[in-house]
């Protein structure tokens, strides 16, 4: 039997109102479906998706397993996988008409890259507002770059694509990423092989109240915690992948890079425990410095202002910095309106 060329690889969990769509979305795509398949891993859903996916069981592979954890789910799914390219869906997301075939050309064109992805929209289905993701895209071999290694951004799941020889070195994942499994293959494939960045919106990201990891809407001290400890394993299993191939973790480029995630990790335990104003002022100064390739220099000069600020004002009125600097400016304005002079001018 002929293998498929892709494989796409929808995991779900208690998402049986919106796994139709995601499959749907691929079925509706402008490509050979003897060139594709879908394989649906359904991590211990209790709720209706058993009875959704029954009217699609000509059209995918379906296979329900005890829960575990995205990592799971991904690990069983790339054992079952056959195709050369390997898409990943979450069940909660769709992708738009020309994604496939998109994907796949990149691939055919750059066969170096190990990793495909793209630009999204981002529905708040709680709202009903769509939005693009404007999240900026790298291509190449990102740690020959300072600037783009700091620069990258990893993407939801549902918008990264991957060449099978080149994911194989990543696996298995580590179980213990009940969520991010992604985040695992995303990260360390910009360390295996060139990338692909494309800045067409090929998909959406829905926004519903209920993601695990992106979405802070809502304070809760068990997501937080929850994404603390992923935040942690990831790091963990990122550090021990690079050391064991030889990649040198002093490297300054490389220490730059977990700064990175160090800082991310900080931000989200001051939720949970407040900072004094000595440490959220010295937090700002190094997001300034770590994170500067991804700011522009007027972000980066407020956060320097913020960090000034924070000694006085401390982490509860950090947030209000901006809103008072352009109170005053706003009032230096219409006084100096009052003098007839042109504001643009001074």
């Amino acid at each position: 039997m002929k293998s498929p060329l892709v494989t796409v690889l929808i995991d779900t969990y208690n998402y049986g109102r919106y796994v139709g769509e995601a499959i749907e979305s691929v079925l509706g795509q402008d490509f050979s479906k003897n060139d594709r398949e879908i394989l649906v891993i359904d991590d211990g859903s209790t709720d209706d998706t058993v009875d959704q996916l029954h009217q699609y069981r000509e059209s995918v592979v379906y296979l329900h397993k005890p829960n575990g954890g995205q990592a799971s789910a991904f690990n069983l799914g790339l054992e079952l996988a056959r195709g050369q390219i390997i898409c990943l869906l979450d069940a909660d997301d769709y992708w738009l008409p020309g994604k496939l075939k998109r994907v796949v050309e990149e691939f055919e064109c750059n066969p170096e890259a190990g990793m495909v992805y793209h630009g999204f929209r981002q529905l708040d289905s709680r709202v009903g507002s769509c939005r693009g993701g404007g999240l900026p895209l790298f291509s190449g071999f990102l740690p020959a770059n300072f600037h783009d290694l700091l620069g990258y951004i990893l993407f939801p799941t549902s918008f990264l694509a991957f060449r099978r020889n080149a994911l194989e070195l990543l696996l298995p994942i580590p179980e213990g990423l009940i969520i991010q499994a992604d985040a695992h293959l995303s990260a360390l494939m910009a360390f295996v092989a060139p990338i692909i960045g494309i800045s067409e919106e090929l998909g959406v990201y829905r926004v519903h109240g209920s993601n695990l990891f992106s979405d802070r809407s809502e304070k809760n001290s068990a997501r937080q915690e929850l994404r603390i400890k992923t935040r942690k394993l990831l790091m963990h299993g990122m550090k021990r992948w690079l050391t064991d191939r030889g990649w040198d973790l002093r490297d300054a480029d490389l220490y730059a890079f977990f700064k990175q995630w160090d800082l991310a990790q900080e931000g989200d335990q001051f939720t949970l425990k407040t900072p004094g104003r000595i440490k959220i002022s010295r937090h700002l100064v190094q997001y300034a410095h770590y994170y500067g390739p991804r700011l522009s220099w007027r972000h980066k000069t407020v956060t320097y202002l913020n960090a000034a600020g924070a000694l006085v004002v401390g982490y509860e009125n950090v947030h209000r910095l901006d809103e008072w600097r352009e109170a005053v400016k706003s009032m230096f304005w219409r006084e100096t309106a009052k003098f007839g002079d042109d504001p643009a001018h001074l």
